[in-house]
């Protein structure tokens, strides 16, 4: 089939949204499937895939981006369009970033009750929100398109807050590559990451990774952990991706948790921090299916999440990690945080969480969303 895959910027070490797309493309091409990507940039790497990428350049208006996306498509000929949120031209969407109407009134929970008022003011009349409107009008409003949610919280604030009928979302969780992401490979860095990053052999550590620190409730897991060290309780946490912020610095500080929360910054690959880690924090107020915490599953951590988090239906409570029902709760993050520091505990959870992973791997990820593409081309030949 002739697929094109649309972005917005093609890059594996964006984000959790740009390392699934790049690595989908490659199980496409690999399956025999000629790929076109059509994003704002690639990364210089997408030649090596044999694909064909389509870049738009900088567009900073969404609605000219979208239009420019469908411009483009239109030229094509394509089987299957496959648009990860950027556009409205698809057969398939994927919106890697969920609803935003649900996004924006959960992180409303990140405000003082009084000022929560004046933000649904300001997103009500914004042009940046009315824009963001628009395009998931077009998104989500065509009866014919095929919505892929990620996780069955997506599927239903799909139905809630854009009235999209049940019978046009297909819930198709994300997968992790079980081989990369594995124990095994906790011997090679354990202790040589550790050494390098200052933390001893009798310390717990406590793993957060994403980039959108604010969403991801990077402040609770800050006062957690803080929480710990002013019991003079052996915990550090690190955090892995994102751009360094004063504001962090200074919230570690002011708990007391100054030495004890580590900033790496961005990296290329994950892996050696999940091995060189023992529990995984993410006290997220929305995430669709984080790829992080599956990422986290597969490398055999316990994990601590929230319900807002699409990847927490996959775990059992109290058997391979925690779900939080507060993600502004750092006291109830801490609670968990400190069970976990009992290693038998740590250890049974973790081979569980791995359990969990293996159960979704890529493979599977892969294989429902071209049983998607089968289906929507077997109701075209129909109609």
């Amino acid at each position: 089939m002739e697929i094109g895959l649309v972005i917005d910027y093609f890059d594996p070490h964006r984000g959790g949204a740009e390392r699934w797309t790049y690595q989908f493309a490659e199980c496409l091409r690999a399956e025999g499937h000629t790929v076109h990507v059509i994003t704002q940039w690639a990364a210089p790497g997408a030649t090596a895939l044999d694909i064909y990428t389509h870049q738009l350049g900088r567009i900073p208006s969404r609605l000219r981006r979208a239009e420019a996306a469908e411009n483009l498509l239109r030229c094509l000929r394509l089987d299957i369009v496959h648009d990860m949120g950027m556009g409205w031209y698809c057969d398939l969407l994927q919106s890697e970033d969920g609803s935003r109407l649900a996004q924006w009134e959960r992180k409303l929970r990140l405000l003082p009750f009084y000022l929560r008022s004046v933000k649904r003011w300001l997103i009500r009349w914004l042009p940046r929100y009315r824009e963001f409107r628009e395009l998931m009008r077009r998104q989500f409003g065509d009866p014919k398109r095929i919505l892929v949610a990620v996780s069955r919280m997506c599927a239903g604030d799909y139905q809630r807050y854009h009235r999209v009928s049940p019978y046009r979302i297909r819930v198709v969780y994300h997968g992790t590559d079980i081989h990369h992401f594995s124990p095994d490979h906790r011997p090679h860095w354990r202790q040589p990451l550790r050494s390098a990053l200052g933390v001893s052999p009798q310390e717990v550590l406590y793993l957060f990774v994403g980039h959108d620190h604010l969403r991801k409730g990077l402040s609770t897991a800050i006062r957690a952990t803080g929480r710990l060290v002013r019991e003079g309780l052996p915990a550090r946490l690190l955090v892995v991706g994102g751009r360094p912020a004063g504001r962090y610095h200074r919230l570690a500080r002011r708990v007391g948790a100054a030495h004890a929360v580590l900033f790496v910054g961005r990296v290329e690959d994950p892996l050696p921090y999940y091995a060189a880690s023992d529990v995984f924090v993410l006290p997220t107020f929305y995430d669709p299916c984080s790829l992080s915490v599956m990422e986290a599953a597969a490398s055999g951590l316990p994990v601590i999440t929230t319900r807002w988090n699409g990847a927490s239906e996959l775990f059992t409570e109290g058997m391979d990690g925690y779900v939080l029902w507060d993600p502004a709760d750092d006291a109830a993050l801490a609670d968990r945080m400190a069970r976990l520091l009992d290693q038998r505990l740590r250890e049974q959870m973790g081979q569980a969480a791995r359990m969990a992973a293996l159960e979704y791997p890529l493979e599977r990820n892969y294989d429902e969303i071209q049983s998607i593409y089968r289906e929507i081309r077997i109701q075209r030949k129909a109609a």
